[in-house]
């Protein structure tokens, strides 16, 4: 399907669809009018070459994008149809709902392995709530057994990979209903991206994933759902094909899709 094939209502097995969603960096039109559904506990990969407006999109779907200096955004994100960019909607509130994870590990640095487990909220809870909290989102994120007996220690003692799936346990610790994740192997080695995929396929059976990757063979192993993106000649990126990923990486409808996914660009 395309872009504009997608309703402005999503389907009732979508949990979070955009709706002619455009963004900017003051004048820079860095996204442009993208429509797309994503389909509940699945794993959706944004693919495109550089520069064409994934990440952006991406941070677009729980409002980080915001954060940018002169960032904005016109259209609507629905999140169970309500759309997060509405007047009086809190964007913490959003971001506790719609966790991302992202390119390079970011643990925080003063706090124990433990407390970075539970950082969304953690100060709240006695110790043995906050154990209980720091097992069960370490043990989603297939990180428990390695350090259960060093959660007093620094983060930064810990490998790259385990660092991050420390940072996918931080974010399912808040328990949200989506995990995006902005190419979350990127730095990692290949045993360490192999163990991240196979905990994103774990994770889809209680989370819908989101997730930007450069790495084809990647987002055709471990996606349901992969969409392309390309920037036009004013650098606007534009979603041009999206589709079950077996499909498009077989059968894309856009001669475009075929070029890259066979490596004549990008």
């Amino acid at each position: 399907m395309t872009a504009s094939a997608t309703p402005a209502i999503a389907p009732p097995e979508t949990v979070l669809a955009t709706d002619d969603l455009s963004a900017y960096y003051g004048t820079h039109q860095a996204v442009g009018n993208v429509s797309i559904a994503f389909r509940r506990q699945a794993i959706t990969a944004l693919i495109g070459p550089s520069g064409c407006g994934k990440t952006t999109l991406l941070r677009c779907l729980n409002r980080i994008h915001e954060l940018a200096f002169d960032a904005c955004v016109s259209g609507r994100v629905l999140f169970d149809n309500a759309d997060i960019y509405e007047w009086g909607t809190d964007p913490m509130a959003i971001r506790r709902r719609i966790g991302m994870v992202f390119q390079r590990p970011n643990p925080f640095p003063t706090l124990s392995i433990l407390d970075n487990a539970v950082a969304a909220g953690g100060r709240r809870l006695n110790r043995r709530a906050k154990l209980e909290v720091a097992e069960r989102a370490l043990r989603a994120a297939a990180l428990w057994d390695e350090v259960k007996d060093k959660l007093s220690r620094s983060p930064l003692q810990l490998s790259g990979g385990q660092q991050q799936r420390l940072c996918i346990a931080r974010a399912v610790a808040a328990e949200p209903d989506v995990l995006l994740m902005d190419e979350p192997t990127a730095s990692l080695d290949p045993i360490a991206t192999a163990v991240i995929e196979e905990l994103m396929a774990s994770l889809a059976n209680q989370f819908t994933l989101v997730a930007v990757t450069h790495n084809m063979q990647q987002a055709a192993r471990v996606s349901d759902v992969a969409a392309f993106m390309l920037a036009d000649e004013s650098r606007t990126g534009r979603l041009i094909e999206v589709d079950d990923t077996a499909k498009l990486f077989t059968k894309p409808s856009d001669r475009r899709t075929e070029d890259y996914i066979t490596g004549r660009f990008g």
